[in-house]
């Protein structure tokens, strides 16, 4: 067993970190390491939370890690933010809104940017959650960058997923274009002492019946003041519930199983896009100057590269 993995399983923190921080940084040892951990796997409780950027989900993030502590129960968090296009950096603003649970042995949070994926989380999210859940937590809290167009990549991973509106912002028509409507869990209304709560509740309801009419689980709606710690009772019961019901209704195998499906495939996609990229930089990209110059299309390009990759991989199986 690597070295790292065999220190996770025994809850060494510093481990986790780093070993973190080799799937973040493409460490050559990382697809040992995964492999390693993989047996040691726990199934913690994955939950979700996505929303407008401005809608709380930190707040409500830091308030629930308090109060799921005061059940004794361990919590991990993986905490995205966007990264800029332009220096790639992150401000990894989670790390001060949570900084009261830095002392806590039971809570390790750690921050990522994007660099630059979509969907709403890093590319090694997913990796990052494995090594939380191999570690022994036994709630792990993923907290997307922000509903967008293409904030979907959560439902890879989580087992429920709550989205947070606010009142009077105009959510409910965003999550309904952007397609959250079909993946959410739960629905939560933060910032509840709000006016226009009563209007929110009607949209979600009408929308509600629009697309889970039929469904087997309708999502609740919660009501939390995240600042004044109202309303967390209900929304871990809740959170909860969806659980128990992912048990009893074989929906929970069900997702797993397509998460699996979506990993394996990510997996052999990014180490082929590596080997294809190093094959190409070794080559000094011949084909650049002939597509820049017009003598030749990307796809003429593309294909070339493809053809040259399943000859190379042929000559090393002969």
């Amino acid at each position: 067993m690597h070295e790292l993995a065999e220190r996770i399983h025994y809850k060494d923190e510093r481990a986790l970190a780093r070993a973190i921080s080799y799937v973040e940084n493409d460490h050559p040892d990382k697809l040992k390491l995964l492999t390693d951990i993989h047996s040691l796997q726990k199934k913690a409780h994955f939950i979700g939370l996505t929303g407008s950027p401005g809608a709380g989900k930190s707040s409500l993030v830091n308030r629930l890690i308090t109060h799921l502590r005061k059940q004794q129960l361990t919590v991990g968090v993986v905490a995205v933010d966007p990264t800029s296009p332009f220096s790639g950096g992150a401000i990894l603003g989670d790390r001060v809104r949570m900084s009261g649970h830095f002392t806590d042995s039971g809570v390790f949070i750690r921050s990522m940017g994007t660099r630059g994926s979509l969907g709403g989380l890093a590319r090694t999210t997913k990796e990052t959650v494995r090594l939380m859940d191999a570690y022994g937590f036994d709630v792990i809290l993923i907290e997307t960058v922000g509903v967008g167009q293409s904030e979907l990549d959560i439902m890879k991973i989580a087992d429920t997923i709550a989205v947070v509106l606010n009142p009077g912002s105009g959510d409910v028509v965003q999550v309904f274009k952007a397609g959250i409507m079909e993946i959410a869990d739960l629905f939560v209304i933060n910032k509840a002492d709000l006016p226009g709560v009563p209007k929110l509740m009607g949209e979600l309801h009408s929308m509600l019946d629009l697309v889970k009419h039929d469904a087997p689980y309708r999502p609740p709606i919660v009501k939390t003041i995240s600042v004044q710690n109202k309303g967390l009772d209900e929304l871990w019961d809740r959170l909860k519930e969806h659980r128990h019901y992912l048990e009893r209704s074989g929906e929970g195998e069900s997702r797993r199983l397509r998460s699996l499906e979506h990993e394996v495939i990510e997996v052999v996609h990014h180490e082929l896009m590596k080997e294809v990229w190093e094959q190409e930089e070794r080559n000094g990209f011949p084909w650049l100057r002939e597509v820049q110059a017009g003598e030749m299309d990307p796809y003429t390009a593309a294909q070339t590269i493809l053809n040259r990759w399943r000859k190379n991989l042929i000559g090393k199986e002969g």
